[in-house]
């Protein structure tokens, strides 16, 4: 837990500065409330923003309190762990360019049926919508 301490600050003062200079309202403008569109939007913006799982659920949180729906949380998150398109160049060489390609093609594609089921069955078992 220590190891990660510097990470988790750095995040959360990230996001603080980010929550000072956006307000919630240009935030809830980008995603605006279209559960399709919005899932699209998450999943675009997790797969440019790429990073590690930690920092997405602080970051999930934060747009969850600004209104955002869970179902482009949920996008995000996952395109945001699952998509790289910032590493992209380095897994091209480490495993090939067609290989790294088609992961993170199918792993963004996936990140929108995984979101959408996500958020259903969080509405349906009566959990935050």
């Amino acid at each position: 837990m220590l190891a990660i301490l510097p990470i988790l600050s750095g995040v959360v003062l990230l996001v603080g500065l980010l929550r000072a200079a956006v307000p919630a309202s240009t935030i809830q403008a980008v995603f605006g409330g279209d559960t399709l569109r919005d899932t699209l939007t998450g999943s675009f913006l997790g797969s440019l923003l790429a990073g590690n799982p930690i920092n997405s659920y602080i970051i999930g949180g934060q747009l969850l309190e600004d209104g955002v729906s869970l179902y482009a949380v949920g996008a995000f998150v996952v395109a945001w762990v699952t998509v790289g398109m910032v590493q992209l160049p380095a897994e091209s060489i480490a495993l090939g360019r067609k290989f790294a390609l088609y992961r993170n093609g199918l792993a963004f594609v996936m990140s929108i049926p995984i979101a959408l089921t996500a958020a259903t069955l969080v509405a349906l078992l009566g959990g935050i919508s």
